[in-house]
């Protein structure tokens, strides 16, 4: 599959190469977040050394290094390193001989550093001296912010301060998984990103498939034999440290469990003992602690923690509750299963999507030409059962957007967003502070008609096409 997108993230490494000095960037983020292809990218494009550790001993760790340096200095193999510090400086001298600058990357530095645990203040030794008169443009990456924290982001890390960028990669956009699966209805985009969320690695997978989601899900989630099918399990036990025995929480909240009192209730532990392991859980990008619009961050009371990733929660809402159905069920009783909960799965994606969309879609304000600036969308909830789908302030503070996102396979009409939006206008207002000056309603539908868009009196009606188009 092409590679598509990281235009921002290829820009500032593509900084730090122009730079005459040289100097060294951190990257990190979840497993199959695409971190690998774009620093193979990189290399490519700069002439550099892409290098990645695994689990092995010191002294084989630093065998496969100097093989892999070998591959630009063909001799460099030949001798054996006794330490960190020696390898490092020959490096630097078959470098300064060929003028060659880099840049130079050690993908997976955690799994270097379990092996050697001084590691990481021999590299800061060599990145202030050696490295520096050499003027050698370094990244180091790894697949935890946990162990990236404690090795370079940490006020007391040993590589602190060092970085001239430091980057955490998020999952990509849907308009990214429209271009990279050649997906150009944007319907199909959302379908798509429901399934397999900002992944790579997955949309790679999936590609060979086309649209046929189905078909997709079934080879390569539920099918026992599928690449997929363990593979939360996976990244859990991937980590370092490993997360395995976080599972059972993402097992209660896959399965509903959103309250922090409810969580605690079905695992029989108390609440007080959990907000470490659901803080991990968060870092690691699998699962997201939501607030009420408008609500303090640090208050917890209302707080909710979903399944951040749209594939995650489709494996843990299909797989982990069906593994001995699946086992032996044949394919038709296996997407049976699926449909299921689909089209749960599909609407909670879709309104994720819309409230993503909202600061990038140059909203109107209080009239049907003058457009506003709106921060970031969240949710709404109260006690009473009152939810708003997207619920969003303007920049200025003077509009409130209130949205309903309703997902619906056919087109819908200009009847139907009627009926939404009077459905709007009868629902209570959120309890905000400082209440703004006017209220903006809007729908988002995936496809609508040209008529439901110039509803008479009718709120803003957004389209699968204004959402994708946004998030690119």
């Amino acid at each position: 599959m092409r590679f598509v997108d990281r235009l921002a993230e290829r820009e500032r490494l593509d900084a730090l190469v122009a730079r005459p000095e040289g100097g060294l960037a951190v990257l990190w983020g979840r497993r199959r977040v695409g971190k690998t292809r774009l620093l193979l990218e990189w290399c490519r494009d700069h002439g550099g050394l892409y290098t990645v550790a695994d689990l092995s001993a010191e002294a084989v760790q630093r065998r496969f290094l100097a093989e892999a340096v070998a591959q630009r200095f063909p001799s460099f193999a030949e001798v054996t390193y006794d330490d960190w510090s020696s390898l490092l400086r020959a490096l630097t001298r078959e470098a300064t001989r060929a003028g060659w600058r880099g840049p130079l990357v050690l993908d997976e530095l955690p799994y270097l550093v379990e092996g050697s645990p001084p590691l990481p203040t021999v590299l800061q030794r060599w990145l202030d001296h050696d490295a520096a008169e050499a003027r050698l443009v370094v990244a180091v990456a790894g697949s935890t912010q946990h162990m990236m924290h404690g090795l370079a982001l940490a006020s007391d890390a040993p590589l602190f301060g060092r970085a001239r960028e430091a980057m955490a990669l998020q999952p990509m956009p849907v308009g990214a998984a429209a271009e990279a699966l050649g997906l150009d209805e944007p319907v199909d985009a959302v379908r798509a990103y429901a399934a397999w969320g900002g992944i790579p690695r997955y949309w790679e997978l999936a590609e060979p498939f086309v649209v046929d989601l189905e078909a997709a899900v079934d080879r390569l989630v539920l099918d026992p034999l599928g690449p997929l099918h363990r593979e939360p399990e996976r990244l859990l036990l991937e980590e370092r440290p490993p997360a395995v025995s976080l599972r059972p929480l993402l097992d209660v909240i896959g399965a509903g469990a959103h309250r922090l009192s409810e969580i605690a209730a079905r695992l029989g532990q108390p609440a007080t003992s959990l907000s470490r392991p659901l803080a991990r859980l968060v870092e690691l990008g699998l699962v997201r602690r939501e607030q009420p619009f408008g609500a303090p961050e640090r208050s917890g009371k209302r707080s909710l923690y979903r399944i951040a990733d749209p594939f995650v929660r489709l494996w843990f809402r299909t797989v982990a509750p069906n593994r001995s159905a699946l086992a032996a069920a044949p394919a038709d009783v296996r997407r049976t299963l699926f449909l299921r909960v689909w089209p749960a799965l599909l609407a909670q994606t879709w309104e994720e999507l819309c409230r993503q969309a909202v600061p990038r879609l140059g909203l109107r304000s209080g009239s049907r030409t003058a457009t506003a600036s709106w921060g970031p969308a969240g949710r709404a909830w109260s006690r009473d059962q009152v939810e708003w789908d997207v619920v969003a302030r303007s920049l200025d503070g003077a509009s409130l957007l209130l949205g309903e996102a309703k997902w619906r396979d056919a087109v819908v009409g200009a009847a139907e967003v009627g009926r939404l939006h009077r459905e709007l206008l009868a629902r209570p207002e959120p309890q905000l502070p400082d209440p703004p000056q006017q209220v903006v309603h809007a729908v988002f539908v995936p496809r609508c008609t040209p008529a439901a868009r110039r509803l008479e009196g009718g709120p803003l009606v957004l389209e699968a096409a204004d959402v994708v188009g946004a998030l690119r």
